[in-house]
């Protein structure tokens, strides 16, 4: 069973920069394809950005592309997600997911979660 801990989110300001790691423990990551979530208040979770297991393959959700890139070091079992020119509605509480198969887009189909790291981008 793997865990996972996010950390790296903080307050900055539109047009910044952030980035987001997610460590893993307790299980083999390299067979995980990872995901980024996001939920901002009121708002159900939605999907960011998935990478494979091998780091070779990602999706990215289209309010999010050219502006996030997602990656993985599976020699040190984390995720990344650098954040650029961040505007307001980029807020929300960040989390990390694994999952079996790679492609996946609904949290539903994810069974790992971190905890979430907190992003919020002021005006």
């Amino acid at each position: 069973q793997v865990q996972l801990v996010e950390s790296g989110g903080g307050l900055v300001q539109a047009g910044g920069s952030l980035r987001l790691s997610c460590a893993a423990s307790g299980g083999t990551f390299s067979i995980y394809a990872m995901a980024w979530f996001r939920q901002a208040p009121g708002k159900e979770r939605e999907f960011v950005a998935t990478i494979s297991g091998g780091g070779r393959r990602t999706l990215y959700a289209d309010s999010v592309k050219g502006r996030f890139t997602i990656s993985r070091d599976n020699a040190k079992n984390t995720l990344y997600l650098q954040m650029n020119s961040l505007q307001p509605e980029d807020t929300a509480v960040y989390y990390c997911a694994a999952a079996r198969l790679y492609g996946l887009r609904s949290s539903s189909q994810y069974g790992h979660w971190g905890q979430g790291t907190q992003v919020t981008v002021s005006s």
